[in-house]
């Protein structure tokens, strides 16, 4: 009897250490650019595991070999989440990226390193308190990265622009201002115009050259986003909501992603920052200035194209005038950018085209 007891509690041991079924491993993981601290807890908290390995795919694939399963598991968003998170996900049930401001707020303690943090991760997960944030698909973050470097390029030519402009004016040089940026009329400046000077002329040569070729890459950049077979009918539906331009289009899908995370229309514009936090206390209610919690890159965007759609809609110029009337045109444009937002949700969810309210109410019986 002694001798089966034994035998059966080395079987029960050996199971464990293989990773029974039953039992479920939490793993948390501290992401750095050069290192990966983890620690490996069971559903009682017990540590199995937990170390330091290197932030390559050879010291994760050797890593992944020597840890117990089921296993789940979990870590910080940072610029290094994304390909960690791809190449794990098919090691694990499920890999979960946690949201670092609300991570930071519910874990927050006095004494703070790599192998803590990655403790308090996995106890999140484990107590089903981690404040997991959306992670679009690899498909979506490839192309969002074209775009956003596409969005790079544009920075740069600006600034291109700009330093001509003030070259020219460092040196005195009078121009045309509106038609400076015009490849004919540069061209005639540099060589008519007596007043520039030789020490600027090959700089003024090497700006106008960066921004032909930065104008020749946004093209090409944009044609491949457009004409992607992924995104193509997207595009074209949220193209037909007034106002809604190719790079609005664009962006709204590379950036958003899946509009079904969104329970109401509140939650996507408060994704887009188009909306203040608010703080509440007793019966006092105040309204701060627009978050920082936000998306920058579709709030940017957003915000532009908000400026330009009254002109096109009548619907979305009289919500301009309507909030212009209350005294202040910034909030206005914000008001014009919200409506955009529920615009374009509905026409996610419904996946037709958009239609007016005005043509789509029926007539009223004579």
């Amino acid at each position: 009897m002694l001798q089966e007891a034994e035998l059966s509690g080395q079987a029960d041991s050996e199971n464990n250490l293989g990773g029974s079924s039953e039992t479920m491993y939490f793993i948390g993981l501290d992401v750095h650019k050069k290192t990966i601290s983890y620690c490996v807890k069971d559903a009682a908290g017990c540590v199995h595991g937990e170390g330091k390995i290197g932030s390559t795919r050879r010291e994760l694939d050797q890593w992944v070999r020597t840890l117990p399963q089921p296993r789940t598991m979990a870590m910080e968003a940072t610029i290094f989440t994304g390909w960690i998170y791809d190449y794990l996900l098919p090691h694990a049930e499920s890999v979960k990226v946690a949201h670092p401001l609300m991570l930071r707020a519910i874990a927050a303690a006095k004494k703070k390193n790599d192998r803590i943090d990655a403790a308090k991760i996995a106890d999140c997960l484990r107590c089903d308190f981690l404040p997991e944030c959306h992670i679009a698909p690899t498909e979506i973050r490839n192309r969002r990265r074209v775009l956003r470097y596409r969005n790079l390029m544009q920075r740069q030519t600006v600034q291109m622009k700009n330093r001509i402009s003030g070259l020219l004016m460092e040196t005195g040089v009078t121009y045309d201002k509106l038609r400076l940026h015009r490849m004919g009329y540069f061209s005639r400046l540099l060589s008519t115009n007596e007043e520039i000077e030789d020490s600027i002329r090959p700089l003024l040569k090497l700006c106008r050259e960066h921004i032909d070729r930065s104008i020749r890459v946004d093209r090409a950049l944009l044609r491949s986003l457009q004409l992607d077979p992924l995104l193509t009918e997207r595009l074209r539906r949220l193209r037909t909501v007034p106002g809604v331009g190719p790079i609005t289009a664009l962006t709204w899908v590379l950036e958003v992603g899946d509009t079904s995370r969104f329970r109401s229309i509140k939650q996507a514009t408060s994704y887009c920052g188009l909306c203040g936090a608010e703080k509440s206390s007793a019966d006092k209610v105040m309204r701060t200035p627009i978050s920082k919690q936000r998306n920058k890159h579709i709030q940017r965007i957003l915000v532009e194209a908000a400026r330009m759609a009254p002109r096109v809609s009548d619907e979305l110029a009289a919500v301009y005038e309507r909030e212009r009337q209350r005294g202040n045109g910034n909030r206005a444009t914000l008001a014009v950018a919200r409506k955009m937002v529920a615009h374009m949700l509905a026409v996610e969810r419904r996946k037709t085209d958009f239609v007016s309210a005005k043509r789509s109410t029926p007539a009223a019986a004579v």
